[in-house]
């Protein structure tokens, strides 16, 4: 397995292909309401990418139509955005990837709109803490089957499951590098982290079943029971010290 490692000068990039991803999202974030269309949102996004002298990484990635993912609910990644309106009291997956100067910066969030159910709320705090922990066991000499197990624990003892047919990564020149990063594993096990790694560390987390499927667009993932789903990622740089999150906004 042949993980890219960068050096200072691609740390520096990264860093500000960080920030525009960042900074699109927190922008996003700042428009979801009621009545709203996905496909407005993925337009806006378009919009502030260019803004920032960017582009997005999704579009046209394996032939994928949206500028980012935008899942609705029982949705888990990979939505595409279109005429749906979206209503109070529903959650909005929003996943952001950007090319700024040849670099990748990867984040998500997921959005509450208006009042939620407290279920839901819940499972939103969760993998929130399940990314919190994952991030920090992105330190150099740690395992990678460190933070998958450690994401997974977290959310078991909260009794929800972790999605397994989807995963992070690495990235840097390209969206998806070496390795692969499950929320899921065995501690001790898999390569040892090293500085100049770049992670997209993201836990997908279900409120029911693990279980998951493809809808007829080929890409939208879906929780098999149609319980709601949770999605977090930040891109990660491990240091030889405390792990740096790349994926915050301008000003941060």
């Amino acid at each position: 397995m042949n993980i890219p490692i960068k050096n200072e000068r691609e740390i520096e990039m990264m860093r500000a292909a960080g920030r525009v991803a960042g900074t699109v999202l927190h922008r996003l974030v700042g428009m979801i309401r009621p009545g709203i269309t996905t496909k407005e949102v993925d337009e806006a996004a378009a919009d502030y990418m260019a803004e920032l002298k960017a582009k997005s990484a999704f579009l046209g990635y394996r032939g994928f139509p949206g500028n980012i993912c935008i899942s609705m609910n029982e949705e888990v990644v990979h939505g595409i955005g279109g005429a749906r309106k979206i209503q109070y009291g529903e959650i909005v997956k929003l996943d952001v990837g950007v090319i700024k100067d040849g670099w990748v910066g990867d984040t998500a969030t997921t959005v509450e709109v208006g009042v939620v159910d407290e279920k839901t709320q819940r499972l939103l705090r969760v993998t929130q803490e399940a990314l919190r922990i994952g991030i920090s066991c992105a330190v150099a000499g740690r395992r990678l089957g460190d933070m998958g197990a450690a994401i997974e624990e977290e959310v078991l003892a909260n009794g929800y499951t972790v999605v397994r047919e989807f995963v992070g990564h690495g990235v840097g020149r390209a969206l998806h590098e070496e390795p692969q990063v499950p929320n899921y594993g065995r501690a001790g096990s898999g390569p040892k982290l090293k500085p100049g790694m770049t992670l997209a560390i993201e836990p997908m987390v279900n409120l029911g079943r693990a279980g998951v499927k493809v809808l007829g667009d080929h890409w939208t993932v879906v929780t098999l029971d149609g319980k709601p789903s949770s999605h977090f990622e930040h891109t990660v740089l491990v240091t030889k010290g405390e792990p740096e999150i790349l994926t915050v906004r301008e000003g941060m």
